[in-house]
């Protein structure tokens, strides 16, 4: 009997405020560059108002990922908190009218906003993420329905979710569900310092939850405590049935047992980088749910990859299917 859904995603449902910066306001804010920052309340309220020419919609790593799928046409599901504040009801409607469900009801007289990421673009497309989390990252067993995680082909989780027990626990209830219903449940690392906080805890979600990881090469290295890539896809191969490094323009590393492919990719100056991990991970699950095989899932990621960071924002702006058969990838 088919699933309800393709796609299963639980994670920040954060708001994302991208606004162009030069290095110079960088420096002068105090933000570092090219990374995730979490910031508290106040911090999140001086950035914001700072921010010129706003462009707001909903994000979240997993969130993003979503969005890339039902561009292709696939039926998904988002699991998360918002507040029901004007973000949080905003997130939810906008995930409605995109075709994701969102099971989750926003919550009333909530002690935390809707979180919000203030994405500050330099010139050079690189993206430097300040992150308020607010009530997405209390995300905890409680909020996943099981009748969702259990009716899927495929759970993703993100992993800027682990950094809290309640949502270490909630991811576990939601691949257990989902692997007990014959589902494949895999992780999106989502950053070096994430990874370096929890590492013995992905470790074991990994080797004991999860079929598949998706990581970029630092974050890999991190995990497996190692200074070479192959090191790394080695030590995951053994832990995990499949393991895909991206390395920016060096092309994707994809190793499923003793298989492994390499996936080149075309050079693109970036207009902006945010969303190019969340689209990569939506191309190649899409490749997954769909039969394709790991160069062909691959490929598709870097595609939908290059197409998200030849513009501002996070989610796709073509039809990704049209995109994928003029790649000769339909």
């Amino acid at each position: 009997m088919s699933k309800t859904y393709q796609v299963v995603g639980i994670g920040n449902a954060v708001s994302d405020v991208i606004s162009q910066a030069s290095d110079t306001f960088l420096d002068h804010m105090g933000i570092e560059k090219g990374i995730m920052q979490l910031v508290e309340r106040d911090r999140a309220e001086v950035l914001y108002a700072a921010m010129e020419g706003r462009v707001e919609t909903p994000g979240g790593s997993v969130a993003n990922t979503l969005a890339g799928l039902g561009v292709l046409g696939a039926k998904t599901a988002f699991i998360g908190r918002v507040a029901d504040d004007a973000l949080g009801r905003k997130y939810a409607s906008t995930l409605a009218d995109e075709g994701t469900a969102f099971p989750n009801p926003p919550v009333a007289a909530a002690d935390l906003p809707t979180s919000r990421s203030m994405i500050f673009v330099s010139p050079d497309g690189e993206r430097s993420m300040n992150t308020y989390l607010g009530i997405s990252s209390e995300v905890s067993a409680s909020d996943v329905p099981l009748d969702v995680a259990g009716d899927c082909d495929v759970l993703f989780l993100e992993g800027y979710l682990f950094d809290k027990d309640p949502g270490k626990e909630a991811f576990r209830t939601a691949a257990d569900a989902a692997v007990a219903a014959g589902a494949q449940a895999g992780i999106s690392l989502s950053d070096p310092f994430c990874v370096d906080r929890h590492r013995a805890d992905f470790r074991g979600l990994i080797r004991n939850n999860l079929s598949f990881v998706i990581g970029n090469e630092a974050e890999l290295l991190s995990l497996y405590e190692v200074s070479d890539v192959d090191a790394a896809l080695d030590a995951a191969a053994a832990e995990c049935g499949l393991v895909v490094c991206t390395r920016s323009g060096d092309g994707v590393a994809i190793r499923q047992g003793a298989t492994r492919v390499d996936v080149p990719v075309q050079t693109v100056t970036p207009v902006d980088a945010t969303g190019a991990g969340d689209q990569f991970a939506a191309g190649f699950i899409y490749g997954m749910i769909s039969g394709a095989d790991l160069e062909r899932s691959g490929q598709m990621g870097c595609a939908a990859a290059a197409e998200v960071i030849s513009h501002i924002g996070p989610r796709p702006e073509v039809d990704l299917k049209a995109l994928f058969a003029e790649k000769g990838l339909g």
